[in-house]
């Protein structure tokens, strides 16, 4: 029997519990019927950050990001190949600081872009700056 592990959909933002097995299967939401996983970041906001990071089993990479941050905007393409390559692993998301200063401020991000893998709610490493996609992935597997 396969072990099920808990994962966030990235559009109604319910918790399935997914057998491992089924991850690399299409696996859909029991709610609402979509893809958990669509090779793309998950936009987050207050809530629904709080669900994802406290309620995945499966590691969550967060880009801290805002509009008008020229090392974003380049970064926004390389995050976005990295989650066509990383998923169903790991779910990658992203955090608007200017629309989510509190969580920002929760967890000291003090330059953007930033990345922050986590686990079952915790922190386990961060990343500040621009990365290319291969030392994106690699930083992100050396850590999972």
């Amino acid at each position: 029997m396969s072990e099920l592990l808990q994962v966030v959909c990235p559009h109604c933002h319910t918790a399935n519990r997914v057998p491992t097995a089924k991850l690399m299967d299409g696996a859909k939401c029991g709610k609402c019927k979509q893809p958990l996983f669509n090779a793309h970041p998950v936009e987050l906001n207050n809530a629904s950050f709080q669900q994802h990071i406290g309620h995945s089993g499966i590691p969550v990479v967060v880009d801290f990001w805002a509009p008008w941050c020229g090392p974003c905007k380049a970064m926004a393409p390389i995050f976005e190949k990295a989650a066509a390559q990383l998923e169903p692993r790991v779910q990658l998301a992203k955090i608007n600081t200017e629309q989510e200063q509190a969580i920002a401020g929760q967890f000291g991000i003090r330059s953007i872009p930033t990345l922050v893998i986590f686990q079952q709610g915790r922190e386990l490493a961060r990343q500040a700056g621009v990365m290319d996609l291969p030392k994106l992935t690699a930083w992100v597997r050396s850590h999972i």
